[in-house]
């Protein structure tokens, strides 16, 4: 419920409506030979899907009137998670997803991809939280990891609200070197200040394997609690081939991402 409650506060903050959004694999889709092989074991996974969605529901329930949450709907689905959100997200401005943890018990019916099939396959932006997010406020201090292209774009475009309420911005670039020119503003630079946003830009020089980790370790040195960047990724074969920072980020971020497709 920690998410949740992070979830309002960046809702209210922001004059915005959040819906909670109940959505599992169910176990019939899961173990879909149960149907054939013993309608009984059929009826016993559909009861036990059912008592696990009511007790979600009622946990629910139970922190919004303990805590005087306002403004929250509940949702849910019975159909594959992505298939699920994707109805929703597109009539969304921002969601707030969860970093997937395979040990545990509930998003252990979520798939290990969940996070980039959505936000590849809807093209909404997504804030990203770590499985132990302990943060009561994001944005303070906001990090941008910039790339000329239009999932860069999308996220930042998609970050405006945070951005403008930030106390801090800086802009990570690998740019390279010969095109790096202090003495003038890069068009990113340009874009924050029309919208009365001032950057501290860090430029990295080429791109290289160690891109996401050098960023991480950016974020953390200017105490960053909001990295903003693109999600890189195509289909290949059912699957979605992550690019290498999209893939690193993903997976070591300790801070929440603000991420487009």
């Amino acid at each position: 419920m920690r998410r949740v409650h992070l979830a309002h506060r960046i809702a209210a903050a922001h004059g915005a409506l959040l819906e909670v959004l109940y959505a599992v694999t169910p176990a019939l889709l899961q173990y879909p030979m149960a149907t054939s092989a013993d309608s009984q074991l059929a009826a016993m996974l559909a009861l036990s899907d059912a008592e696990t969605r009511e007790r979600a529901k009622a946990a629910f329930d139970a922190e919004v009137s303990a805590s005087g949450l306002g403004d929250v709907i509940w949702s849910e689905g019975n159909d594959d998670p992505v298939s699920v959100f994707k109805v929703h997200a597109f009539a969304s401005d921002l969601l707030v997803l969860a970093q997937i943890e395979p040990d545990n018990r509930l998003q252990a019916q979520v798939p290990v991809d969940f996070v980039p099939t959505v936000l590849i396959e809807t093209g909404k932006p997504a804030l990203v939280l770590p499985g132990d997010c302990q943060a009561e406020h994001i944005g303070g201090t906001v990090l941008i990891a910039w790339k000329p292209t239009a999932s860069s774009a999308r996220a930042v475009g998609a970050a405006l609200p945070f951005l403008r309420l930030a106390a801090k911005v800086h802009v990570a670039t690998w740019e390279d070197a010969s095109d790096f020119d202090r003495n003038n503003p890069l068009p990113i630079e340009r874009y924050l200040q029309r919208h009365g946003i001032a950057a501290t830009v860090h430029q990295g020089g080429r791109p290289s394997r160690d891109t996401g980790e050098l960023l991480l370790a950016l974020a953390t040195d200017v105490h960053a609690d909001l990295l903003v960047m693109g999600c890189y990724g195509h289909s290949r074969m059912r699957e979605w081939v992550l690019g290498g920072v999209t893939r690193s980020v993903l997976r070591s971020a300790k801070l929440p991402l603000l991420m487009a497709h």
